[in-house]
């Protein structure tokens, strides 16, 4: 299995739904960066379950860091977070357990592991393992925002609902470090959580798309061909559960345009070079050009629905209908949007040192300009 990313800043994940605990190892971050452990465990908050919107299953999240940090700052060396799993009940899994869930990762997951695989949750492809993604990401978050380089999403789209654009962008990412749902207009918020009740009362599930926006990105990270900017995020953005697109400023939305309308004409701003509109999203040939990342991401709807669907009995080779049981979420997006800050933040952190050397995250080294 591939279960790393990165090449000079590399997360590793382990760990199953059911099992004893999730955890990462995050290799290659600089040393003497800050660890703030309240920071990680507000970040594990805004990943958690919100009320009646999300499943029944509540973990504490209660994490230990048992390497790589040495008096509130990392050593250097391998950080391993260990996150234990309190809240399971696997026997929600064993009655259907040979009928693949449509939608989920069962009947590939069989395919690939000859039914091997601990199946309970979803295993290893479950949702829950992206809270390690989203502890060992906090790290990232920090180190970033420590070089003047913040991340921040919001639900663009929910449930029909369509939240405001993004405006005063440092602002705007501020807000949303307090919100455990990432709406910027309070009332499209509550529309969309409305949404997303209608959704569980009818035993389906809804889903949407995130809009994430990086400030402060040096001009000059990224690699022309196959390590792209937008290579490197989107790789990373396709591993987090349930997103099923990925596009880069205008994107698909712009896609009928003229030249005349999709370039951003440049003009010199003090010397520096900016872009009067942001179209291309701060990417060109693969390179950051100075200006804001934007990116969004779809989410696709929870696939775990209380409706009875057809499916394949796996054992057997048979048709069959599923009746799912158990506690699921009508919709993730709202905790996706925690996973896809650290998603992004891993993998940027990874491309500023290929860019500026492995100190340069720690303070030390090469400065950007």
């Amino acid at each position: 299995m591939k279960n790393s990313f990165g090449t000079s800043v590399i997360i590793t994940l382990f760990g199953e739904s059911h099992g004893p605990a999730v955890g990462a190892v995050l290799d290659g971050m600089a040393p003497g960066i800050p660890v703030d452990e309240g920071y990680i465990a507000e970040r594990l908050r805004l990943r958690r379950p919100c009320g009646s919107i999300s499943t029944a299953r509540i973990e504490k999240d209660d994490f230990s860091i048992l390497s790589g940090v040495f008096n509130g700052r990392t050593s250097g060396t391998p950080i391993c977070i260990v996150i234990p799993n309190e809240d399971a009940r696997s026997g929600d899994y064993e009655r259907d357990r040979a009928l693949a869930r449509p939608g989920h990762a069962d009947h590939t997951a069989f395919e690939k592991y000859h039914g091997f695989e601990d199946h309970r949750g979803g295993g290893h492809f479950s949702g829950r393992v992206t809270a390690a993604l989203a502890a060992a990401g906090a790290i990232a978050l920090g180190a970033l925002r420590e070089r003047g380089i913040r991340v921040g999403t919001h639900i663009a789209r929910c449930g029909g609902v369509d939240d405001r654009p993004f405006s005063d962008l440092n602002a705007d990412i501020a807000a949303l470090e307090q919100m455990s749902f990432a709406a910027l207009d309070p009332e499209a918020g509550e529309r969309m959580r409305r949404a997303i009740s209608d959704a569980a009362e009818d035993g389906d599930s809804v889903g949407g798309i995130l809009e994430t926006a990086v400030t402060g990105l040096p001009a000059g990270v990224g690699e022309p061909w196959f390590d792209t900017l937008e290579g490197l995020l989107a790789h990373m953005l396709f591993s987090v559960p349930g997103i099923k697109g990925v596009q880069f400023g205008g994107g698909f939305d712009l896609a009928d345009a003229r030249g005349s309308e999709y370039n951003d004409e440049l003009f010199s701003d003090g010397g520096t070079v900016r872009t009067r509109t942001n179209n291309s999203g701060g990417v060109n040939g693969g390179i950051s050009n100075g200006m804001p990342v934007m990116f969004r991401c779809a989410v696709k709807p929870t696939p775990s629905i209380f409706k009875t669907q057809a499916t394949v009995d796996l054992f057997k080779g048979e048709n069959a209908l599923l009746a799912l049981k158990g506690r699921h979420d009508p919709a993730i997006i709202h905790r996706v949007r925690a996973v896809v800050d650290s998603a992004a933040a891993l993998a940027l952190c990874d491309a500023l040192a290929l860019r500026y050397g492995t100190d340069w995250l720690g303070g030390v080294g090469c400065a950007a300009h």
